[in-house]
């Protein structure tokens, strides 16, 4: 796939492509028209160096790994000289929207955001919300509320409802070159359900103190049963020395 485009400024014209081959983007400058002194060439995305050098050529060059989906954006090839010229390389691609979370819970009588995004160039012009196929979610439909911007769409909810509610959400982006769009699967829950897990904590408490009563009601016959053998060793042992005393004086006497 080949891409070019010319950039036109006050000193000389700069012819700028997007090569794809085997997996690689390869990015490319070249000046047509005769130029003065040059110290080296850069390649730049925003504020980021990405890759420089000190030749001289007319012709620059800079290679990506990945694909054109992975990597759309502005990319500027400057030419050090005095002044410093540059050309402007685009990779341009229809929106690559992804959902925040492709899956969303929400509690009936709550409200409910989804989200998607789109990080791709050029920036999304338009977003679009359906259910299910249906018509387009809008602001004035009374319980929902769309904010978007170039590269986020929000959709929010207004207290969920179990049954009008719950389903498949689609999120549709379009810029310049095309549109793409992704899905979120909402899921309503009752609120009871979110009182499960504390009565089933409940439920374990109680079974455990029926446990330990039980066992506490049974334990107690015998420790009283223990407690009556205890108490009538020591008459018994009481009577025997008083006896063995009497036997010691008749022999004494």
């Amino acid at each position: 796939m080949l891409t070019s485009t010319e950039f036109t400024n006050a000193g000389p014209n700069i012819v700028t492509l997007v090569t794809v081959d085997s997996g690689k983007l390869i990015l490319s400058c070249n000046m047509t028209t005769p130029y003065g002194a040059m110290e080296g060439h850069e390649w730049r995305s925003g504020d980021k160096v990405l890759q420089k050098d000190t030749e001289s050529n007319a012709f620059t060059s800079y290679t990506i790994e990945g694909k054109m989906e992975e990597h759309s954006g502005l990319y500027d090839c400057v030419y050090q000289m005095n002044p410093m010229i540059k050309g402007q390389v685009n990779i341009s691609v229809p929106p690559q929207v992804v959902a925040y979370k492709k899956s969303e819970h929400g509690n009936e009588g709550d409200t409910g955001v989804l989200t998607c995004k789109s990080s791709s160039f050029p920036p999304v012009s338009a977003w679009v919300w359906y259910k299910n196929g249906q018509e387009p979610l809008i602001n004035d439909s009374g319980r929902f509320i769309v904010k978007s911007g170039s590269n986020k769409t929000e959709l929010r909810i207004l207290k969920l409802n179990i049954e009008e509610d719950t389903g498949n959400y689609h999120c549709n982006a379009t810029n310049s070159f095309g549109f793409g769009g992704a899905t979120v699967n909402l899921r309503v829950r009752s609120r009871l359900a979110a009182l499960w897990p504390f009565l089933g904590i409940v439920a374990e408490v109680l079974v455990l103190v029926t446990i330990i009563f039980i066992y506490e009601k049974r334990r107690k016959p015998d420790e009283v049963l223990d407690d009556d053998d205890g108490g009538s060793a020591p008459l018994k042992s009481n009577a025997t020395n008083h006896k063995d005393k009497n036997v010691r004086q008749r022999n004494a006497n």
